[in-house]
């Protein structure tokens, strides 16, 4: 069986305590798309992390953790994390990478950096990690791909000569900048390949193979639908598709084979970057929002930069759920709203006069004002809670007016930072 675990949102919904959760029972777990430009925060019983390459399901020892071909590799960084978790007692977990995975290269970090540096106040609040650079190459036919590190060195350096000299233009007209040497290039792919020799596999044929075997398998995607190139808030978007579509693609399986997406939901909104947010608030009602939320705060993964903080938005999350394909929703942290007297959702964007349910394009959202519902808060602290019925009753009235509003199943219910603060919610 697989099953995709994605966010209907901007990112941040808390899909990493999701696919924790799941791992439980899957036997691998495969990150199908996106890098370093993220992350995932788990809380067990090692300790707290933050993770950005590595898949969330890395802290069992019956897991098999996969670095998908659709993912942006940054090889430093996937060794820096295994590293940062083995020395907290975790079990040195099995990793598998794609021999068709692409390299993020020192300098699409640097280009991520400099064309940020010229946009200045038109910048697209990039996180810096490469990530636009590294796909404008992957689609560009000029990418790296691991298993070209495997191949013949004098081939390896021909394509880094022809790659370098259109870089080393920009780098001297447009960014005066410090040129590319080619020979540095070469030896930072030959350390490179020591690093991942030892875990490089055709993946698409071993999950073929798994997927034969009756094996479960978890793909996690990065992001969410509103940060999806085609779908989101373009042009303040990722440079991957976040959709469980994309799943397919990104890990080498039949798409036919995805008979279960669970997309995850937050109780109310957060984005990180820049890019129309409807539902934002912002002063003192944000500053509380953002203190009490998340696992210690809504502070970025990556980044640490505080998140922007909204209400819930329906149509947004019900237009993100429907491009996903969801069958399952996960109704993530429920417990931070504990503190409201009312609880504010938007049911409704109101553009030019005209108050719609479907979300639009970015010219028309860029236009939307939120049209707001209150709702009763419920006043009390709901973690420790194990079943539905036994929370209190406002709080089951606004998962059940969410769930009306979204149109798909709330099937899991998480009231707290740890795996085992889920209620599962028959459909």
């Amino acid at each position: 069986m697989v099953q995709a675990v994605v966010g209907a949102n901007w990112g941040d919904e808390g899909k990493g305590k999701i696919t924790d959760m799941l791992a439980e029972n899957a036997d691998i777990i495969v990150r199908f798309q996106g890098g370093a430009n993220a992350g995932h925060t788990i809380v067990n019983n090692y300790g707290k992390f933050a993770l950005h390459t590595l898949p969330s399901g890395v802290f069992y020892d019956h897991t098999t953790s996969i670095i998908g071909n659709g993912v942006a590799l940054n090889i430093p960084i996937l060794f820096g994390e295994i590293k940062s978790i083995t020395d907290k007692g975790v079990p040195t977990p099995k990793i598998l990478v794609s021999d068709r995975a692409q390299m993020v290269m020192p300098y699409h970090i640097l280009f991520d950096e400099y064309e940020e540096e010229r946009l200045g106040k038109k910048s697209f609040g990039s996180t810096k990690s490469g990530i636009a650079p590294f796909y404008s190459d992957k689609y560009a036919k000029i990418g790296f791909q691991v298993s070209e590190l495997f191949g013949e060195e004098s081939a390896l350096r021909e394509k880094i000569e022809r790659v370098i000299l259109s870089k080393n233009i920009l780098l001297e007209h447009l960014y005066h900048k410090p040129l590319i040497d080619v020979d540095e290039t070469l030896n930072t792919l030959m350390e490179y390949k020591k690093m991942v020799e030892p875990y490089v596999c055709d993946v698409s044929a071993y999950l073929w193979n798994a997927i034969k075997e009756g094996k479960n398998i978890l793909l996690e995607g990065q992001l969410g639908s509103l940060k999806d190139p085609d779908h989101g808030i373009y042009p303040m978007v990722t440079s991957s598709s976040t959709l469980a579509a994309y799943g397919a693609i990104g890990a080498g399986i039949p798409p036919y084979e995805i008979s279960k997406i669970i997309t995850v939901v937050k109780a109310y909104s957060s984005a990180v970057g820049a890019g129309a947010f409807v539902s934002e608030i912002f002063g003192d009602e944000a500053d509380e929002l953002r203190r009490r939320g998340g696992d210690g705060g809504e502070f970025g993964a990556t980044t640490g930069r505080p998140r922007r903080m909204g209400w819930f938005d329906c149509v947004a999350t019900r237009y993100g759920c429907r491009i996903q394909g969801t069958t399952d929703v996960a109704f993530t942290v429920l417990d931070v709203l504990g503190y409201l007297d009312e609880i504010p959702v938007c049911v409704g964007y109101e553009i030019d006069g005209v108050v719609t349910n479907d979300f639009p394009t970015t010219d028309k959202l860029e236009k939307a004002k939120p049209v707001l519902k209150n709702l009763p808060g419920w006043k009390e602290d709901i973690r420790g809670i194990k079943e539905y019925n036994k929370l209190p009753e406002n709080c089951r009235k606004y998962i059940e007016f969410i769930e009306e509003q979204i149109g798909f199943p709330i099937t899991m219910v998480s009231n707290g930072p740890k795996r085992e603060d889920i209620i599962i919610r028959e459909k």
